[in-house]
């Protein structure tokens, strides 16, 4: 992809703008806007950088901040005139201190994070960690694991006890995770299972 791809006729700056997006939650983190410089600075460097239109200047996020976004991809859209970037934000990525430069909920998204912590831990194996002794376990403890929580939150469903059930339900989604990350799968894959059935 090129900056001369995109069509910004349109534009009357004839600046690029650009959505950003959380990788892992798909949470919406900001729009900025790229001139040709900015875009091919963000490619050559894989991290993402804007151009200021009030201070008329290139600006690496985070380069002050350290909160850089590091570019996992980017797509135009179907008009050629806007660029969704999808990238790994290393701290809150508005100037607010904030995940986000809107004000949506801050957990929006958050058992993506947690997949990309438990595909971490089984990358890294960091001692001390209980993800770690799952996964030196093996998967038939894992499974073990997801078939008590399984049984834990059927109870608490039964005896219509929501606050234990809630609590029961999440363990049981975490160590399901565990076991995705185990047999080789990701939520991505599960979701297109999903979608392929939901004709």
């Amino acid at each position: 992809m090129k900056f001369s791809d995109f069509d910004l006729s349109k534009n009357s700056d004839g600046l690029l703008p650009v959505i950003v997006q959380d990788s892992a939650t798909l949470k919406v983190l900001m729009v900025a806007y790229m001139n040709e410089e900015a875009f091919e600075k963000s490619v050559t460097t894989g991290k993402a950088t804007f151009f200021s239109r009030s201070r008329g200047t290139l600006w690496t996020k985070g380069e002050t901040s350290g909160n850089y976004i590091e570019i996992v991809a980017m797509y135009p859209d179907c008009d050629k005139d806007t660029l969704l970037l999808m990238g790994k934000p290393y701290g809150p990525a508005c100037h607010r201190n904030t995940v986000s430069c809107f004000d949506t909920p801050n957990n929006e998204g958050f058992i993506r994070k947690l997949q990309a912590v438990i595909q971490q831990r089984h990358k890294d194996m960091p001692e001390g960690s209980y993800t770690t002794h799952l996964f030196n376990k093996g998967v038939n403890k894992i499974a073990q694991k997801v078939g008590e929580e399984a049984v834990e939150t059927v109870i608490e469903a039964i005896d219509n006890n929501k606050e234990r059930y809630l609590y029961e339900a999440s363990d049981l989604i975490y160590h399901l995770l565990v076991l995705n990350e185990q047999m080789g799968f990701s939520l991505a894959d599960i979701e297109e299972e999903l979608a392929k059935r939901h004709k």
